[in-house]
Order: structure tokens, then sequence, then C-alpha cells
């Protein structure tokens, strides 16, 4: 049996108040559990918009704090290891902020599906083998 998940303070999440009160994961994403898109991977690289779109309010803190992460190019995993946040959470936020038109997401590069070159193996193998 699983423990529950760890609590996360309001300080981790956006700067908190002094009484450090805690905020279960789902209230960040308004109790959804499901993302409404299926855009994201682990490798997934986000970035922030820049100006964000004339239409967007002021974001919430936790999606002002994604904001802020991407502002360089991030990858989904990163970014969730920076949050301190499940991937589930995560994915929902980007998802959010996909839709507002604050972020782009691009896919990981597929790789070649075609097979190795057989010479350059062996001239690689017999390059390791000389040393």
């Amino acid at each position: 049996m699983r423990p529950p998940p760890r609590p996360i303070a309001a300080s981790e999440v956006d700067g908190g108040d002094a009484a450090g009160r805690l905020v279960r994961p789902f209230t960040l994403t308004g109790g959804r559990t499901r993302p409404s898109r299926a855009d994201f991977t682990l490798i997934t690289t986000v970035t922030a918009v820049d100006p964000p779109p004339a239409r967007a309010g002021q974001p919430q803190p936790e999606h002002a704090r994604i904001l802020k992460l991407c502002a360089r190019p991030i990858a989904v995993a990163e970014l969730a290891a920076h949050l301190d946040l499940p991937m589930s959470v995560v994915v929902i936020l980007l998802c959010d902020l996909l839709e507002d038109g604050r972020i782009t997401a691009r896919p990981p590069h597929p790789v070649s599906p075609t097979a190795p070159d057989l010479g350059l193996l062996r001239k690689v193998r017999d390059g390791l083998g000389r040393l």
C-alpha cells in the first residue's frame, strides 16, 4: 500500500504565508486528475511565450512559477523536479498554459528507424581497438 502523497507547503508553491499552511497537489489543478491534452511527455520541451498573449490575464501563482522556469526551454521532467510536484500535476498545469497561449511545447525529435551504417560502426570498432 502506497503512503498518501506528501502535502506541499504553500511556500513551495507560491511563496506561501508565514503560517506555513499546506496545499495538496489536487488543489493546484482544481481537482482535475487528467490532462486535457496529450501534448506532453517527459522530454517535451516547453518555453514561455514572450510577450504573453494580450487576452491573458494575471496567471495564478503556480502558473507564474512555471512561466518563470520556462523563460528558457526546459524539459517537462526537469520542470517537475524544479517545482517538486508530481508529473501529473505539472502536465495539467502545462495544459492550462498551452491552451492560454502562454507557452509553446516542442515534442522530442523522433529517432530515425533506419539501420546504422555498418561501415561506420566497423571504423569506430577498429579505432577503439587501436587505443
